[in-house]
């Protein structure tokens, strides 16, 4: 699958530039532009992989918004023609998609994502993705509210939005700096495997999965989930169908972005490995377990031929929004909100006393 990525706000460039790092290392060739976009200069400048605009600088004066995420918004829309300019051959004739990588607690990414989303419809006639990144519970109240506010704009305005919670694969026992890198060292495994799983690596699978099928298990719209899981596999494909079967049920259940989410309307299931090592009655009863789980008619599947010791199932859900996930994390986006309204009270109300006079 071939796509162009816009990185927006600090974490956006971060997951931008290890996407890329990773399509190129693994060689699939399936991102063909990258541009990571901020109001920081100093997040920009941390990256070296991926071009680089910034915005708001009459504004902020390359110091970001400070989680302010309207005013991230605005330095977006003020400054949008640059950004699409910087576009110019970076989305091209062979790009099947766009992916706008936000993380949607910040004030940059939260606010200027959605922007650039509405008017890169307007623009382009491929499907405009979202891939946003939710903050863990312990991010505090700020980061709650503008990932809920930040989350309702983008289901309006994008095709579809992949969504991935930070506390879904967040390892124990890590400080925050390593988990925020362990994090996004496997978004950019797994998505990065998803872009490439219609390009055939090592020899050519049986049913090899092609963009179309990624676009339109993605077409339902809403919420988008991916899961993962691997284990060794077997010399003989024949013994490896209890692997297909056991990597795929982990992969829904287990590994998910977005924890507990299993009704979907459509899914996609991708088997990888070596050609030779992957079972194709286990790939069809895994596709069949999968559309009893999820309750959905639109379940696709087929391989991904991979030069690996490993079979992996990566497993992609459309249309994935009626999860108690989401249902928690906006509840608690809305009390974070209640929450900063209550506090935005004039502080020096609680100093009024008639028996003292204002200085001026």
């Amino acid at each position: 699958m071939k796509v162009a990525l816009i990185g927006v706000g600090q974490a956006g460039g971060k997951i931008t530039e290890r996407l890329a790092r990773f399509d190129a290392d693994m060689g699939f060739g399936a991102v063909q532009g990258a541009l990571a976009v901020n109001s920081a200069e100093a997040d920009l400048q941390s990256l070296d992989v991926v071009d680089t605009q910034l915005v708001g600088a009459d504004r902020v004066n390359g110091h970001g918004v400070g989680g302010d995420n309207e005013l991230g918004t605005e330095v977006m829309q003020s400054d949008i023609q640059e950004v699409l300019g910087s576009l110019d051959g970076r989305v091209t004739s062979k790009s099947e998609a766009i992916f706008v990588v936000a993380g949607l607690g910040g004030g940059t990414g939260s606010g200027g994502a959605p922007v650039l989303v509405h008017h890169l419809q307007q623009v382009y006639d491929v499907p405009v993705y979202a891939l946003g990144v939710l903050p863990g519970r312990n991010e505090g109240a700020l980061y709650q509210a503008n990932a809920g506010r930040s989350l309702k704009t983008l289901l309006r305005e994008a095709d579809s939005t992949l969504l991935i919670d930070n506390d879904a694969w967040h390892e124990q026992g890590e400080s925050v700096e390593g988990a925020f890198e362990t994090i996004n060292e496997k978004i950019a495994r797994r998505v990065g495997l998803l872009f490439a799983s219609g390009e055939a690596i090592e020899g050519v699978g049986e049913s090899v999965v092609d963009s179309s099928e990624v676009i339109n298990t993605l077409r339902s719209g809403g919420v988008a989930v991916l899961g993962y899981a691997t284990e060794l596999a077997s010399e003989d494909s024949g013994e490896n169908i209890t692997t297909a079967m056991s990597v795929s049920r982990q992969a829904l259940l287990t590994g998910t972005s977005l924890p507990d989410a299993t009704t979907a309307d459509s899914a996609l299931l991708v088997i990888a490995g070596r050609p030779d090592a992957i079972p194709r009655k286990g790939v069809e009863r895994s596709r069949r377990w999968l559309e009893d789980e999820t309750g959905s008619m639109q379940v696709r599947g087929g391989d991904f031929p991979l030069d690996s010791d490993r079979l992996g199932a990566l497993v992609l859900l459309g249309g994935a929004e009626r999860s108690d996930r989401i249902e928690a994390f906006m509840e608690r986006a809305r009390e974070a909100k209640e929450a900063q309204e209550t506090e935005s009270t004039d502080h020096a109300d609680q100093f009024a006393d008639d028996r003292l006079e204002n200085l001026f």
